[in-house]
């Protein structure tokens, strides 16, 4: 079911509630990355162009105790938004009471203001009821744009969108129509999963084995699944508690006529550091003394050969220890390979494979790049996101 946008509603001289994303990385109070606050610049300049009266908020970081509030103010976010929009950001750093009442009330039609974390009121990752009715009760409209929360019930999601009409965002808009097309997606579809561990993915892999014609798997995760083959995996990361799952993954993709690629090739190392002794070895030849850091040359070529001709491709996880250099090959061939197909949809599925394609410079190459983690692994695996069930169909 389609759902309803900031298009489809008129917020000329309405108080409009924007739920965004500003969950930047900040160092002694400066941001470090800006990204999420220059993706959401084109649905706040829409909603201002339109006459909106405009309150905008976020959460920023994890807060559980009193002391987890220090440097957690989202007074340099609204600083970084004056700065990107060129006009005034009002900052309220109350997340409720009279002085932000009033802050709204004497807004007027373009004027853009933005109160404290979320995260500062306790009862928000509880989506306490009073919660969600009281800041409801600041807007006439609520436009949801956040998609990194949409796998959370909140009351800055959902507990406001039970007393308001509620749209999507441009982000959230583009996030249901390029994620949620997985579920129906133009063929050939190839996904390709990385990162650590077959836990955190294999609600993925088994919901995408019922949709994609092909699954290409890399990163520490690969490990679980050659040592549920009987491989020699010397002391790379594996999850024994997961080979039987392995296993039976391996013989769902037979069954389902889904071809599953592993790597052929594997980076080694003594250490898990960057500077340690490392050599290319193929994956039966494993060395008992060594650990796999990433994906060897002929596993990048592979990888890339499979991928040719395909219309739609997902990509979520880092073939190897991205973060170091000597181990980041795999990940930067691969972001390569499929920033380089021609008439394919390419969607990231966010996290540390998005964070690659941004700093690599492919970002602009990609159809699609989640900015949500968490949520884009969730929808991945079919989930109903309870941010995304809360607003309005069309």
């Amino acid at each position: 079911m389609a759902k309803k946008t900031v298009k489809d509603i008129d917020v000329k001289g309405k108080k409009v509630l924007l739920r965004a994303d500003y969950n930047v990385p900040m160092k002694d109070g400066v941001i470090t990355d800006d990204n999420r606050i220059v993706a959401e610049l084109p649905n706040v300049k829409y909603l201002l162009e339109n006459g909106a009266k405009l309150i905008v908020f976020s959460h920023l970081g994890k807060v559980k105790k009193e002391e987890d509030k220090v440097g957690k103010s989202l007074a340099p976010v609204a600083k970084r938004l004056s700065e990107l929009l060129g006009k005034p950001v009002k900052f309220v750093d109350k997340t409720r009471g009279k002085e932000l009442e009033d802050a709204i009330s004497s807004l007027n039609d373009g004027d853009v203001l933005m109160f404290e974390n979320t995260r500062f009121e306790k009862g928000e990752t509880k989506n306490d009821p009073e919660l969600g009715k009281y800041w409801a009760s600041l807007g006439d409209l609520f436009v949801n744009d956040a998609f990194g929360t949409a796998h959370r019930e909140h009351a800055s999601n959902v507990g406001i969108s039970k007393h308001l009409e509620t749209v999507s965002g441009f982000l959230m808009e583009k996030e249901i129509k390029f994620l949620g097309g997985v579920e129906t997606p133009e063929r050939p579809f190839i996904a390709i999963l990385g990162g650590a561990k077959v836990s955190d993915k294999i609600k993925v892999i088994d919901n995408l084995l019922d949709k994609a014609d092909k699954v290409m798997i890399g990163g520490g995760m690969a490990y679980t699944f050659f040592k549920a083959m009987g491989h020699e995996i010397g002391t790379s990361l594996v999850e024994d508690e997961r080979l039987v799952l392995a296993k039976e993954t391996l013989k769902k993709a037979e069954e389902k006529g889904v071809e599953l690629v592993l790597p052929i090739d594997n980076v080694v190392g003594k250490e898990f550091k960057n500077d340690t002794e490392f050599k290319t070895v193929a994956t039966e030849e494993m060395p008992a003394d060594m650990m796999g850091l990433d994906i060897g040359e002929k596993t990048i070529s592979l990888f890339g050969e499979k991928l040719q001709g395909a219309k739609t491709v997902v990509w979520n996880g880092p073939m190897g220890v991205f973060e170091m250099e000597n181990f980041a090959k795999g990940t930067i061939g691969v972001c390569k390979a499929i920033a380089e197909l021609k008439d394919a949809v390419t969607i990231i599925g966010g996290g540390d494979s998005a964070a690659a394609a941004h700093k690599l410079g492919f970002a602009d190459e990609f159809t699609h790049i989640s900015t949500g983690g968490g949520a884009s692994l969730e929808y991945l695996e079919g989930k109903v996101l309870p941010g995304i069930a809360s607003i309005a169909d069309k």
